[in-house]
């Protein structure tokens, strides 16, 4: 499981067609004599103050990606300047001399925290230069860095070297490109000495996606595919006992009857990292579409489908099915229902989990033990994808959808043309919840998802609820329930486009309080959606009236 990135596949690391690596550092450490050192191959009799831009072809080092190094002044006068350069910079060579103890002390007394000051998120390569003037009885470069490199996580490596010599002056610019186009950082965490967890879901989702018989290992066959895909380059049989043989030695579960485990092929990764091969992992989660976030890359998520206004994307039959597959293939108890550890098992290939957070967390009727219906699965993924289409197809791939965008959505036709018509193809409807502060919007929104209004926690963003309604012919729709705030109501009337969405209009009132909004607001609204006005004395009520009398309503007043 190894091998050196092809040039075709060298314009698709971390996005960069080059990489720009500024060098800075305490005044006569040797960051000039560095620059020419390597552009020359020779050390410089006469070195200028600051070196011009320096640039390195594309093929200097093995990733095929051109490399711009930027000289810089550390005189007060030219502050200004090198806070420019550092903040335009994938990457910063920060420079101190091994000769000069004081300047290795101005590295976490004054530069690191000027750089994290900054806010810069780019990787520090810190450097001794002037390795040959090193006083022998000196610590190790190790026992220096180490507190240093522990308080400032954001050094990616330290290394020491001679322009003089011609030591190590090349690997200082190796380890700056290589910091850019295979940072460490998202992959593992050096403090825990493990995989992050994002890394582990991304590993997971390719190591099922290449288990192509599911049965939970890497057979030789699929090694061997999976190393074609990534490296494209066979393995030979003696290589692939070796792999597994080392896996075996370290992690006996690692390896079983059917070939490498999940657990194996994640320890694989993990030692890649540990001995300085990030390159290996990051080819194969870039050959399997992520990006330096560990996320898929936007071009093969964006969303190629034009739409007015008041045309929404509702899920196609095809992924309904898919999701109904997956709800089962998680319901591990047979209950009807996923807990939130199956939840969170079904999402695991996911970066993280969609609706672990606000609006998803509680808009979609639990059980007793949290769990979360069949009915409720698929009002959450009919939210997502009205809210948001680009991340609930993402998210769709992500537990294993195998289709296009296209296929995954059908766009639902302009709402004149259904009034025209007199019905609708739609199966999923919005319905905005308008009324004051303490008219009962949120336990409106709660009773329809089965809960107390007690239950509903303060939140500061949208809020919806969605749910499953029968209407009377029998057939089933979702209803999406979204609360409008009364500060955000005159702004919303005012915005047609904001209306659009719109299917149903709510109007929540305390009928001992008179007033709701003005005729003129309500006017807004009536040429092309359905209005109810509802009042509600005692939120109580709306526990034991709700469903009944206003939600199938709701649901059927627009097709009516």
């Amino acid at each position: 499981m190894a091998g050196a990135t092809s040039p075709s596949a060298a314009a698709n690391l971390a996005g960069k067609s080059g990489v720009r690596v500024v060098v800075i550092g305490d005044p006569g450490t040797g960051k000039s004599s560095l620059v020419v050192a390597l552009a020359t191959e020779q050390f410089p009799e006469n070195v200028p103050r600051v070196m011009p831009p320096t640039r390195l072809p594309a093929d200097y080092f093995p990733d095929r990606v051109p490399i711009t190094i930027i000289d810089t002044s550390s005189s007060p006068e030219q502050k200004p300047k090198l806070i420019a350069e550092c903040q335009a910079a994938d990457a910063v060579v920060l420079t101190y001399a091994c000769d000069r103890p004081a300047t290795l002390e101005r590295l976490s007394s004054f530069w690191l925290p000027e750089l994290r000051r900054l806010q810069l998120k780019t990787p520090v390569i810190v450097v001794g230069c002037k390795l040959d003037l090193r006083d022998e009885q000196q610590v190790s470069l190790e026992q220096v860095m180490a507190p240093i490199m522990q308080s400032f996580r954001e050094i990616e490596t330290c290394i020491e070297c001679s322009a003089l010599r011609q030591i190590q002056v090349p690997e200082v610019f190796y380890y700056a490109q290589k910091a850019v186009l295979h940072p460490t950082a998202p992959l593992f965490d050096q403090e825990a000495q493990s995989l992050k967890p994002r890394c582990v879901r991304a590993l997971k989702r390719i190591f099922i996606l290449c288990d192509n018989d599911k049965d939970g290992a890497l057979s030789d066959v699929e090694l061997n595919e999976f190393q074609v895909r990534c490296f494209s380059a066979p393995l030979q049989p003696t290589e692939i006992s070796g792999v597994k043989r080392v896996v075996q030695e370290k992690m006996p579960e690692g390896v079983n009857d059917n070939g490498l485990t999940l657990t194996g092929f994640l320890f694989l990764h993990a030692l890649f990292i540990e001995k300085g091969r990030l390159e290996t992992t990051w080819t194969v989660l870039r050959k399997f579409g992520y990006d330096n976030d560990i996320k898929l890359r936007d071009d093969l998520i964006a969303m190629p489908i034009k739409r007015a206004p008041d045309q929404t994307l509702e899920l196609t039959s095809e992924v309904v099915d898919f999701l109904r597959g997956i709800f089962n293939m998680f319901d591990v108890d047979n209950d009807g229902a996923l807990l939130p550890s199956e939840l969170e098992d079904l999402f695991s290939t996911a970066p993280e989990n969609p609706w672990s957070s606000d609006p998803y967390k509680d808009c979609a009727e639990k059980n007793v033990l949290g769990g979360l219906s069949l009915e409720g699965f698929l009002s959450k993924w009919a939210l997502m994808t009205l809210r948001d289409p680009t991340n609930s197809y993402a998210n769709l791939v992500y537990v294993g959808y195998p289709g296009e965008f296209s296929s995954a959505f059908t766009v639902t036709r302009k709402r004149r043309v259904g009034r025209k018509k007199q019905q609708t193809q739609r199966n999923v409807f919005q319905c905005y919840v308008f009324g004051a502060r303490g008219s009962g919007k949120t336990s409106l929104l709660q009773s329809f998802i089965g809960r107390q209004p007690s239950d509903a926690l303060p939140s500061n963003s949208e809020r919806f609820a969605t749910n499953s309604v029968e209407l009377p012919d029998g057939t089933r729709k979702t209803l999406i329930l979204r609360e409008i705030p009364e500060g955000d109501v005159r702004s919303l009337l005012s915005d047609r486009e904001s209306l659009a969405p719109c299917d149903v209009a709510v109007f929540v009132y305390d009928s001992c309080i008179q007033g709701l909004c003005s005729p003129e607001e309500l006017v807004l609204l009536k040429p092309s959606r359905t209005v109810a006005k509802l009042s509600a004395s005692h939120t109580s009520t709306w526990h034991q009236q709700l469903d009944p009398c206003l939600l199938s309503f709701a649901a059927w007043a627009f097709i009516l």
